[in-house]
């Protein structure tokens, strides 16, 4: 079992929980975990990525290739596309569908929905929407994580017991609000996918 993920999208938004709840479930799982990240501007609404390598066998580097993600998970839309160059010929993409406009000169929202629509395997989420249905706008990131967990290679359960790791010192409320988004958004990709 091999995956290389790239995580990516705005400071704030959750990036780094996510490859958090995913690396935990890894680990619990004996694989191997190789994890790189740029946080940038983070704390300005700037870019934050991150490659997360997992493979039963050892991984030598952190770094993934071009060409070579099997999976990019974006929480931005624009995000996506800057590590297109990065996706293997039959990796997915697994993104947020609303934009998080900081620039003055984001470009045509239509034009990037268009170039990711025409992509081969794409998963488009409103998981902001879909975290606002479920009661909490804030667990919008776990909405798309559960929405990549079909892509991942570990069972649905694993990200659960991932999740309840991560967050149980927040209490059960805060686990169960995290736990019921990845289902959502787990339940939104078995529906969308292409």
């Amino acid at each position: 079992m091999k995956k290389d993920i790239i995580l990516s999208g705005v400071g704030g938004q959750g990036i780094l929980s996510i490859a958090t709840v995913i690396g935990t479930a890894a680990l619990a799982e004996g694989l191997q975990l190789k994890q790189a990240e740029v946080h940038g501007m983070s704390q300005r609404g700037g870019d934050v990525q991150s490659n997360l390598r997992i493979s039963s066998e050892p991984v030598a580097s952190d770094l993934i290739p071009r060409g070579e993600a099997d999976i990019i998970i974006s929480l931005e839309p624009m995000e996506a596309l800057r590590y297109l160059p990065y996706l293997s010929k039959e990796g997915w993409i697994i993104t947020n569908t609303t934009p998080f406009v900081n620039i003055d000169n984001y470009p045509d929202t239509e034009a990037i929905m268009a170039e990711l629509k025409g992509m081969k395997n794409v998963i488009l989420i409103d998981v902001d929407a879909i975290a606002a249905a479920e009661g909490s706008p804030r667990v919008a990131n776990i909405v798309l994580l559960g929405a990549a967990v079909p892509f991942l290679g570990l069972g649905l359960d694993k990200f659960e017991q991932g999740i309840r790791a991560i967050f149980g010192r927040k209490g059960d409320e805060v686990v169960e609000a995290n736990i019921k988004a990845l289902k959502a958004g787990w339940d939104y990709a078995q529906k969308n996918r292409k």
